[in-house]
């Protein structure tokens, strides 16, 4: 029976960056403990099984040392004023997933003749939050009127996703890595990110998160979009970004789904606190955290006060986001992008895309799941039989 070195600091990256409890995964794994100590040598079948288990190339493992693994993309999270810690595979592997995919969109785009989006990169950290917001506004046709008289945030936030995507933003919203379901993505490491690019602007979306919470991830990296960054974005409920960039996203983001001026005419200050927030959240769809903030912009609120309202809302809120289930083929078009689906799925059936690179870029094996993918999406012409 072969066996093979590897070391022991290896062994560690590799369940650390899994984010894995180490005594979990002895149980699994029994020789773990005797491996990690130099005592014992695992198997090659041993280590692979180790690498399936916690996401890591056999490759990495057999290294003498942890490889160094950055964000590929700006990071502007930090808590108590210093970086936070190294990505989990579960992050680095969707930002890997989301530049693929926005590579060979912005390939098809520039075959298909589409011009630059002239919204990328017009905005500037020195225009106020104001302006900006109600230009991101005009752009998407994004009307509070109608937010207002849509039942559910369920319903608010694919309506915003629609919009987002008409003017060629690509959006993709999911709670786990590509369509690995046993890889739930923690919004507590992350809430979003933005790629920016003039062809193909992206912006992920943990859908771990809560719908209303997803409501301002959506609208703090489109902020970002406009501004031309491709950031990160994990900014916790209780503190305020470090980053003058992040905090700039924030107050747009904020304006965008809460214009103060209508703010001050709709808040009734005389009323019960619990239902004035209730009520304000159902008219904006968004959290009680943000109508909360947003109240205390507008001066109704005291610093102290603020406070410790927030932190028993906070508090109060406390609970895991509900799963959405639904249709499959309509949850795949949120996960990877509609405008990013239904583009793959024509390129591929009009021959310029092959079927394996499509399969790998929407994150399935079956041939009968892109037929269905793209009967949902209107486009089986051609599909073979």
């Amino acid at each position: 029976m072969i066996r093979v070195d590897v070391q022991p600091a290896v062994l560690r990256w590799a369940y650390e960056r899994a984010r894995l409890d180490p005594a979990v995964l002895a149980v699994r794994m029994p020789q773990l403990p005797a491996w990690e100590s130099g005592e014992k040598r695992p198997t090659l079948k041993q280590l692979e099984a180790f690498g399936r288990a916690t996401h890591t190339p056999i490759g990495w493992l057999l290294g003498q040392e942890p490889p160094h693994e950055p964000l590929p993309i700006q990071d502007f999270r930090t808590i108590a004023d210093t970086p936070v810690s190294a990505p989990s595979g579960d992050l680095l592997d969707t930002v890997y997933l989301c530049q693929m995919r926005q590579w060979w969109y912005e390939e098809f785009a520039r075959i298909e003749g589409e011009p630059p989006l002239s919204f990328v990169g017009s905005a500037a950290l020195d225009k106020p939050a104001e302006r900006v917001a109600a230009g991101i506004r005009e752009t998407l046709g994004f009307d509070l009127g109608e937010r207002a008289r849509l039942a559910t945030w369920t319903e608010a936030l694919r309506r915003f996703i629609e919009q987002a995507e008409s003017v060629g933003v690509l959006v993709m919203v999911s709670g786990v890595v590509g369509s690995n379901n046993r890889r739930k993505l923690d919004p507590a490491e992350f809430r979003g990110f933005a790629l920016a690019d003039a062809l193909a602007p992206l912006v992920f979306v943990n859908g771990a998160d809560t719908k209303a919470a997803q409501m301002f991830t959506l609208a703090h990296e489109l902020a970002h979009i406009w501004l031309g960054e491709t950031a990160l974005f994990d900014s916790g409920a209780r503190q305020a970004p470090d980053h003058r960039v992040e905090r700039w996203c924030n107050e747009v983001a904020a304006e965008l789904l809460v214009p103060l001026a209508v703010l001050r005419e709709e808040h009734r200050p005389d009323a019960a606190r619990r239902v004035e927030l209730d009520r304000l959240a159902r008219r904006f769809k968004v959290s009680t955290l943000v109508i909360l903030r947003r109240i205390r912009d507008a001066g109704f609120l005291g610093r102290d006060e603020y406070w410790a309202a927030y932190d028993a809302e906070l508090e109060r809120l406390r609970e895991p986001a509900r799963g959405g289930g639904g249709n499959f083929y309509v949850t795949l078009g949120a996960r990877v992008s509609k405008r990013f689906a239904r583009a793959i799925v024509v390129s591929t059936l009009e021959g310029h895309s092959s079927y394996t690179e499509a399969l790998h870029l929407l994150g399935f094996k079956k041939m009968q799941t892109f037929r269905r993918l793209a009967e949902s999406l209107g486009v089986n012409h051609g599909l073979p039989s």
